[in-house]
């Protein structure tokens, strides 16, 4: 599987696609936080990170599938996926490695946001009044929401040759688990605790529950499940060559 990985990671920096996909992340993020009047930080009355994390899961939503989207899809329109499948690893190691390196890229693009906790810091009135263990659980949930989406867009990938085909079905998806059963919990036909069971199933939820700074085993568990599902999935795509 490290071979795998070692390969992914080789291939989004010896092309541009992992330095445009940092580079897009940091710049989108860099604006909406220092420079849109309606949520830059500076206009506000608290020293805090709430507009990153709001809005870092509408930005992961488009940028996460255009780096997954490239991980079966390309393989399969260059033919190289009939040369990596006899390889003496199991499909589960494949996409096991696709998976890590992915998401290792996004890690990568979280990375120089720890520079707006440090300004944050210094600009809280004292110089450290500063919620850190909520900034912290809320980058554990931004972890495991980057884990489920890049599960998905390798999902999608995995479903076709075709890489614009896979980045609009995995964008499909990534809203879909994210947003949609907000909205369906709202419907008249769900009442009574209903509405909340049906709210639960989407991942805003529980990437909420996380982002107040309690790490509760249930999320965690939920997390887990996401990307053991669509990843389990993936290795079942793999195999219908053999069907």
């Amino acid at each position: 599987m490290f071979s795998i990985f070692k390969k992914e990671i080789n291939a989004f920096f010896s092309s541009l696609i992992g330095y445009i996909v940092i580079g897009v992340f940091l710049v989108l993020m860099g604006l909406v936080m220092w420079v849109f009047p309606d949520y830059s930080v500076l206009d506000g009355n608290y020293a805090n990170l709430d507009t990153l994390f709001a809005i870092a899961p509408m930005i992961f939503m488009f940028l996460i599938p255009a780096v997954t989207m490239r991980t079966f899809a390309e393989e399969k329109q260059s033919g190289t996926i009939e040369l990596l499948v006899t390889r003496p690893i199991s499909d589960w190691q494949i996409v096991g490695g696709k998976f890590l390196a992915s998401f290792a890229l996004v890690v990568f693009a979280l990375i120089p946001t720890v520079l707006y906790y440090i300004t944050i810091y210094k600009l809280g009135a004292p110089p450290g009044n500063l919620d850190s263990g909520g900034i912290l659980g809320s980058y554990i949930g931004l972890l495991f929401l980057a884990g489920a989406f890049v599960a998905i867009g390798v999902f999608a990938s995995s479903l076709t040759n075709n890489q614009i085909i896979a980045f609009v079905l995995a964008t499909f998806l990534c809203f879909f688990v994210y947003l949609a059963f907000g909205f369906l919990s709202r419907l008249p036909i769900f009442f009574g605790k209903t509405d909340d069971i049906v709210q639960s199933i989407g991942i805003e939820y529980h990437y909420n529950s996380v982002s107040r700074g309690v790490l509760d085993s249930r999320d965690v568990v939920y997390f887990v499940s996401v990307i053991a599902l669509f990843l389990a999935a993936t290795v079942l795509s793999l195999g219908r060559r053999r069907w």
